[in-house]
């Protein structure tokens, strides 16, 4: 039939993942670094996903399509574990006007990255007796302040973090940090283009020995690792790479 469908620009797409969880659907997912439709007759069409794309590479298109199918959409969300779609062609049901309650949930839709949420903590849990040495060994951090041919980065082993890691993992300096050189960054906030380019700059200057990208289990978090192992395919060099992603209650994933 013809009808209105999302259609997504694979040259422009940049792989940040913030459109895949703006489809309440889940008729996007991620296929080498792209986003991707998974089947004509997950997408309702409406484009709830257009205004999380950074990228305009997602538009509403008419063509020839299988039709719209809830009961495919509330089988492909059960088999992938994500929430069951209630009322279908309103806003909640694409996050515009939802509230979430409970532990762990929160307002507002689009990526998690940016949907408010509490937690229960144990204060007295972070007590220690005596202070803790910071493991970190050079200055500056931020990915657009870093020298590329800084002295610290030669025959290093790299630590990429996203930069809300240390806040959620909390015992970030002693497993990660610790004997590393350190960038971090924000691929939702900044330009994931700069990031490519930089990291492979660094890349090519530098002799480093290993490379760990530390990233948030968001998928716009997804951002970081693309550009690194981007990076490292374009500087041409054979380095160990690890890729550690963490919850956002601090859990490794």
């Amino acid at each position: 039939m013809l009808r209105k469908i999302v259609q997504i620009d694979q040259d422009k797409c940049n792989g940040c993942g913030l459109c895949v969880p703006s489809c309440a659907e889940g008729a996007i997912k991620m296929i080498n670094g792209k986003a991707v439709l998974s089947a004509d007759n997950l997408c309702d069409g409406l484009g709830a996903c257009l205004g999380e794309c950074p990228q305009d590479a997602i538009r509403i298109i008419e063509r020839e399509a299988d039709e719209f199918d809830e009961t495919a959409v509330e089988q492909h969300l059960l088999e992938t574990g994500k929430p069951a779609v209630h009322g279908h062609g309103h806003g909640q049901a694409h996050g515009h006007h939802g509230h979430g309650h409970g532990n762990g949930h929160g307002h507002g839709g689009g990526c998690p990255g940016s949907r408010a949420m509490s937690f229960e903590t144990n204060p007295a849990a972070a007590t220690e007796t005596g202070s803790r040495q910071s493991q970190l060994a050079q200055w500056p951090v931020q990915l657009h302040l870093v020298s590329t041919s800084a002295p610290y980065f030669q025959h290093a082993d790299l630590l990429i973090t996203a930069d809300c890691v240390p806040f959620a993992y909390a015992d970030f300096h002693k497993d990660f940090l610790a004997g590393k050189a350190v960038v971090i960054g924000c691929p939702k906030l900044d330009d994931n283009q700069f990031y490519l380019q930089k990291l492979t700059e660094l890349f090519s200057n530098s002799s480093l020995k290993s490379i760990t990208v530390l990233r948030m289990e968001v998928p716009c978090c997804g951002g970081i690792v693309m550009a690194a192992r981007q990076a490292l395919a374009a500087c041409g060099k054979d380095i160990p790479f690890k890729e550690v992603t963490v919850g956002i209650r601090g859990e490794i994933r």
